[in-house]
């Protein structure tokens, strides 16, 4: 009771913390375009499986080889590098909603938080991107990706892990909203970001980063609900 308590006070502040100084400005989202055009492009020549899973984001996404990964399951990897979470919002009917997904696995907030954005908007934002993809698909299972500690944006790490934290307690609301902590794999034993799963420039993971990533979500996405 005295978490939940705590918890409560935390996101109370952030809330207000975000009332008073209002949301934070958006980058555009149309330096994307190009980027979303070619998933249109491509979707027009080849032919997308039914209730497929959806990998949308940011660069961890977009560098994920999920169709190698997940060679049994209908993947589509809809990643976009530098993405904010209002980007993924902005082309949520492209990269999401047409293909009517039966799992929505979702990675951003990183890029949110390094350029300036609070917790209370990264929350609010996921919000408005859970709301959107069950207005369209109410069954849909979306899947949050923590955010994850990197060896680039250590300094970040405090905010970024409570950022995750408002995301957690948000998502235990709906059997709909899952929360896979992928997060705390990247950490070592003395709570590091462990060098081994990155790449030279210590933000994006190498293969085997990612080998760690999808063997705990795959055991979540084989797992009956």
């Amino acid at each position: 009771m005295q978490k939940i308590t705590q918890f409560s006070l935390f996101l109370l502040a952030s809330i207000l913390v975000h009332s008073v100084f209002g949301q934070e400005t958006n980058p555009d989202p149309a330096r994307f375009a190009q980027e979303i055009q070619a998933f249109s492009q491509w979707d027009k020549k080849n032919a997308t499986p039914q209730k497929p899973v959806v990998f949308v984001g940011s660069s961890s996404i977009r560098f994920w080889n999920t169709g190698e990964r997940f060679p049994d399951l209908p993947v589509i990897n809809r990643g976009f590098g530098g993405s904010h979470i209002s980007d993924v919002i902005a082309y949520i009917d492209e990269t999401v909603l047409r293909y009517k997904p039966k799992v929505v696995i979702f990675y951003a907030g990183d890029n949110d938080i390094y350029d300036g954005k609070s917790n209370a908007q990264v929350l609010e934002d996921y919000t408005q991107f859970v709301d959107l993809v069950h207005a369209s698909n109410p069954a849909a299972v979306i899947v949050f990706i923590p955010i994850k500690p990197s060896l680039a944006r250590w300094a970040l790490w405090p905010q970024m892990n409570a950022a995750n934290a408002l995301v957690h307690q948000y998502s235990k609301k709906s059997s709909l909203l899952q929360y896979v902590d992928l997060a705390s794999i990247v950490l070592g034993t003395d709570g590091h970001p462990r060098p081994e799963f990155f790449v030279e420039d210590g933000l994006h993971l190498n293969s085997t980063g990612y080998d760690a990533w999808s063997s705990a979500l795959k055991i979540f996405l084989e797992t009956p609900k």
